[in-house]
């Protein structure tokens, strides 16, 4: 008997192998099917996404586009669009699903507004802040066009109103401003929403910084996520998403979170040609590093900057945290600068009050966090000053971006200190891609040479020449000041078998006599008691290169009087080139490299010494 059951279970033991196996095979089967399913699936919405992308989306002879021109005219007070503002516009009223890139000031809001005016029934607008709320609110009363919004704050008369009109053949408004939060936590704002939709009221779903919705993002909120469902429960309803900052792959984790993948996007150039970008370092010295560390040079730096170079303009000076805020706002006003402070700690009505008093130039400068971000609509922002390192690309682009909306010229500019990126390394590393972000920025901050624009431009996917920055970045603006220089001087180097020595010689070309250079030198006096080919104190023109940090011999023409400047000036770099070729021919002949060493870094410290010398003319920075 016993034996019998051995034999059975060595049959199912057999059996069970084999459905295994099959189970296994028919798994990696179902794995094949799957991964040839999404192929093909991403095949599909990549070629309607390219056919609503080949399509000609700026015609101006849909059944729409007279009705939409003369609102445009009539209603918003313009004459033409800016660009994609009339692909966006016609896509919505198609009624495809668009996402439309375009940078801070470029008008998105009209890409939802003019369309809600146009369509029949309610455009619901999801936006991040109150404060952007409020202030779309305002403008749309400014220009007699209806709109509302229901916050935490509105009271229950009002909701009530509101829930009643959305579901009403003619209401009384015709944009509606939420936040997430309120379409996540609102079963009954739902329900309404239902109702709209089925009476065929819903007729647009607008997302104001829409990347949001991605966890890849650098403003990330939960509940954008919960904007998932409005697609599979409002499937007629054209979804409209809007940003000034994504990168590609945002931009396709924003596509399937909201479910409207092959949708069409639209982008404006990242590129804000009124816009000039400068970085300034806190590294030239130890005692500058901790004067700045202290907090002394910098609100020093600030102070110059405001009482000079933007004396009476507005602008808004970002910073790493609330106590910052607060110090840099205070040293500010007792340095006789109107500025004010601007965080998240404020109370609503305190932040607020502040926020007016700026917009209507009642101060100079705002000193504000993160928390004075999205939705600043304020056009004649002259500089925005970011006193710490961004934790972003994206956060300093949308910060920076705040500056020059009117279109006419402003700066942005950025202190960086290496001892920032500690600071926000240990408030990002929680983030998804916290310290990637980070160091994103930390490689534009340290980049030396290349376009600061151009670096913007790689990192959001976008290609542009360098011709296309016009020297409005702190780069492109030294690169006319280092032609000018090339060729009056050049480094030469001599070679020994136990040393690599460079030295300066005067360069091709030489300029005509009388005739001053065309940028600023110093000169300063070296004792060459080493050296026996020049017995007495030679006079040597010298900076330091402010990218290798190796000595350059300059040439500048005599203080005595500007008569004899332009007399002298040729015979001075004739001498000067005589000396040089003396110490070339003494470097060859010279066997002790210890000592040429000790020329070279006599000469180094020399140039770093400048201002203890004798000085004809004073240095360009």
């Amino acid at each position: 008997m016993s034996e019998d059951f051995k034999a059975e279970l060595e049959r199912i033991a057999i059996e069970i192998n084999s459905i295994d196996r099959s189970i296994e095979r028919l798994s990696k089967k179902r794995q094949q099917l799957n991964a040839r399913k999404a192929s093909i699936n991403s095949q599909i919405i990549e070629k309607a996404s390219e056919e609503l992308a080949n399509q000609d989306w700026g015609r101006c002879d849909h059944p729409w586009s007279d009705k939409v021109k003369q609102i445009l005219k009539l209603k918003f007070k313009m004459d033409k669009f800016r660009p994609h503002q009339l692909s966006t516009i016609n896509a919505i009223m198609s009624g495809h699903d668009c996402i439309l890139l375009m940078p801070t000031g470029g008008g998105k809001s009209l890409c939802y507004q003019l369309p809600a005016m146009v369509l029949d029934g309610i455009t619901l607008v999801v936006s991040p802040l109150v404060s952007l709320m409020e202030d779309q609110i305002m403008a749309m009363e400014a220009l007699n066009l209806p709109a509302t919004l229901l916050q935490g704050s509105s009271t229950r008369e009002h909701v009530n109103n509101v829930h009643k009109e959305m579901t009403t053949k003619n209401p009384s408004f015709k944009l509606l401003y939420v936040t997430p939060e309120k379409l996540a936590k609102s079963k009954r704002f739902m329900s309404k929403l239902e109702k709209m939709y089925q009476m065929g009221l819903f007729s647009l779903l607008a997302i104001d910084e829409v990347h949001c919705c991605s966890q890849w993002g650098h403003d990330f909120r939960k509940d954008y996520k919960f904007l998932g469902i409005m697609k599979r429960q409002f499937p007629k309803v054209p979804i409209l998403g809007l940003t000034a900052t994504a990168t590609t792959s945002l931009i396709q984790d924003v596509q399937n979170i909201l479910n409207i993948q092959g949708c069409l996007v639209l982008k404006a150039s990242f590129n804000r040609p009124n816009l000039k970008y400068e970085n300034f370092t806190y590294v030239d010295s130890l005692k500058s590093f901790v004067n700045h560390l202290a907090k002394k040079d910098n609100v020093s730096e600030l102070e110059d900057l405001l009482k000079n170079r933007f004396n009476g303009l507005s602008g808004i000076i970002y910073c790493f945290s609330i106590k910052d805020c607060e110090e840099i706002a205070s040293d500010l006003r007792k340095r006789g600068i109107k500025a004010k402070a601007y965080h998240a700690q404020m109370d609503a009505e305190r932040r607020s009050s502040v926020h007016k008093s700026w917009t209507s130039n009642g101060i100079q400068v705002i000193v504000a966090t993160v928390a004075f971000g999205m939705g600043i609509d304020k056009p004649d922002v002259r500089f925005v000053i970011h006193h710490s390192l961004p934790k972003s690309m994206e956060n300093f682009y949308q910060e920076s971006g705040r500056a020059g909306r009117d279109d006419h010229p402003a700066s942005c500019i950025l202190f960086y200190r290496f001892g920032d990126v500690f600071r926000q390394s240990t408030m990002v590393f929680t983030e998804q891609k916290g310290l990637d972000n980070l160091y994103s920025m930390v490689a534009y901050c340290l980049d030396l040479s290349r376009c600061r624009r151009a670096l913007i431009a790689q990192h959001f996917g976008e290609r542009w020449e360098v011709l296309d920055c016009n020297k409005m970045c702190d780069h492109c603006e030294q690169i006319g000041l280092y032609e000018e220089k090339k060729s009056y001087l050049k480094e030469e180097f001599h070679f020994t078998p136990y040393s690599t020595i460079s030295y300066i010689n005067i360069g091709d070309r030489i300029l005509p006599g009388g005739q001053d250079l065309p940028f600023p030198m110093s000169v300063v006096k070296i004792k060459n008691e080493e050296n026996s080919s020049i017995k007495s104190e030679s006079t040597a023109i010298c900076s330091l290169d402010s990218q290798t940090s190796s000595p350059k011999v300059e040439a500048t023409p005599s203080k005595q009087s500007s008569t004899s400047t332009k007399k002298s000036s040729s015979s001075s770099l004739s001498s000067v080139a005589k000396e040089m070729k003396q110490n070339k021919n003494s470097v060859d002949t010279d066997s002790d490299s210890v000592k040429q060493k000790g020329k070279f870094d006599r000469l180094k410290q020399a140039s770093t010494v400048s201002k203890k010398t004798t000085s004809l003319m004073k240095r360009p920075y």
